[in-house]
């Protein structure tokens, strides 16, 4: 073991919201595993979803701990606990939710005077551009972590780069993508943010983190050479060849327990779920899952639940959180749950993905293109259909369907606006 005063200090901090803190976790086990000292700074509320994980990881001897901060969710005109994007009472409240992080500077700044041993290294989500001040302040390098794979990050910076999008009159004009190895079209709502463009915070972050990604010592994406090899190399051209490709991060959880509490508690019995899918012959499951942060309509999430019952298809439908309670009416009312109920497996929260995916059981996946259950799915094997939602789904869509081939599409060309959603049906 080095001495204190040589040991490795990697800082790891996630934005607050399910698809970044989970590949983070995953990454702050690799690094432990490597015998680096990891600490994973975030708030009470999102320590809480994660703390059984990172106990079990030094159980394992593993050098990780969490240091907590307070989350100013009041002070930014939030309720008191509402500490993570998936908690928002309404996704157009984002704002409020970026201004609680900026919040979090001076306390943040706090913490690395305090911290023993001294920081090594930042790795810090990309929705943080501030920490980059951090990282200069204490004279070690900030790495940028996106949460998405490198296709979509070459499309984004060759977009603005190009800057093709002024060349189109309407949000509905389609263009190609310029300088990929691929043919690839783009509708340009598709790429111009799921959020309402006329917040000028929010523009305001956008601006910051591209700023403070030029100043940044590097990236770090949960990919891998094989996957995206003519991707991965031009990332790292326009990169200075400082992009790193460590994935899929989420190999690193082999117990069952880990498989099923990766990024919170589930909402189902890891052995009751295990049963379910053992109680059906190979490749024959759909599982769906649209994400932690979709929003969809009453009407939407109704068709979806009879598409499914025409399926003729076993099938584990994770439902995530209703929160108007409508959903729950319809399939009550409408009797969904109990015409399917012998080859139908609703979960209501939190659904243990990887240990459904990893299952022999499950032969497709429905999936809203989040980077963390595309490449899960990838891992696993599994065949995807395609439904996505905002951000860079639409882009992780093409990776699948058109450049890897292993999806299909349903055929969604407009992209849900936050805080938009909900104002439809």
């Amino acid at each position: 073991m080095a001495s204190q005063s040589h040991q490795l200090h990697f800082i790891l901090f996630p934005l607050m919201a399910p698809g970044h803190m989970i590949p983070m976790i995953d990454i702050a086990k690799l690094l432990a595993q490597r015998g680096v000292v990891v600490s994973i700074i975030t708030t009470p509320q999102n320590a809480s979803r994660f703390g059984s994980t990172v106990a079990r990881a030094v159980r394992a001897g593993l050098q990780i701990q969490i240091v907590e901060i307070r989350f100013p969710s009041v002070e930014a005109g939030l309720p008191e606990g509402c500490e993570n994007l998936d908690t928002l009472p309404s996704l157009d409240m984002a704002t409020n939710f970026f201004v609680a992080l900026n919040l979090l500077q001076k306390e943040v700044k706090q913490v690395f005077d305090e911290m023993k041993p001294r920081p090594s290294c930042l790795i810090s989500d990309m929705g943080l551009p501030w920490t980059t001040q951090i990282a200069e302040k204490f004279h070690i390098p900030r790495i940028v972590f996106h949460g998405t794979c490198c296709f979509s990050l070459l499309c984004s910076h060759n977009i603005m780069a190009s800057q093709i999008l002024d060349t189109l009159n309407s949000d509905s004009d389609y263009f190609e993508v310029p300088n990929l190895p691929d043919r690839i079209k783009l509708r340009k709502s598709q790429v111009t943010g799921s959020t309402n463009r006329k917040s000028a915070t929010l523009k305001d972050v956008t601006d910051q983190i591209r700023a403070a990604e030029k100043t940044s010592y590097g990236v770090v994406v949960n990919s891998f050479q094989e996957l995206e090899a003519e991707y991965v190399k031009e990332y790292s051209k326009v990169k200075g060849e400082k992009v790193w490709c460590i994935g899929p991060v989420s190999l690193c959880n082999k117990d069952s327990l880990d498989l099923a509490e990766r990024g919170n508690i589930a909402a189902i019995d890891e052995q009751n779920c295990l049963k379910w899918l053992d109680s059906h012959v190979p490749g024959s499951v759909v599982y769906a899952s649209l994400g932690s942060l979709a929003r969809l309509t009453v009407q939407q999430m109704t068709e979806l639940a009879l598409g499914l019952e025409e399926s003729n298809r076993p099938f584990v439908w994770a439902l995530g959180g209703d929160k108007s309670g409508a959903l729950e009416g319809w399939i009550s009312e409408n009797g969904f749950e109990e015409r399917t109920k012998k080859r139908g497996l609703l979960i209501r929260g939190w659904a243990p993905q990887l240990l459904i995916l990893s299952h022999q059981a499950t032969g497709g996946f429905l999936t809203h293109c989040g980077w963390n259950s595309t490449v899960e799915g990838i891992s696993a094997g599994v065949p995807m259909v395609t439904w996505p939602l905002f951000a860079e789904q639409f882009c992780n869509e093409k990776l699948v369907v058109e450049v890897l081939r292993i999806g299909v599409s349903i055929g969604v060309e407009v992209p849900v606006k936050w805080g938009e959603e909900e104002k439809v049906g």
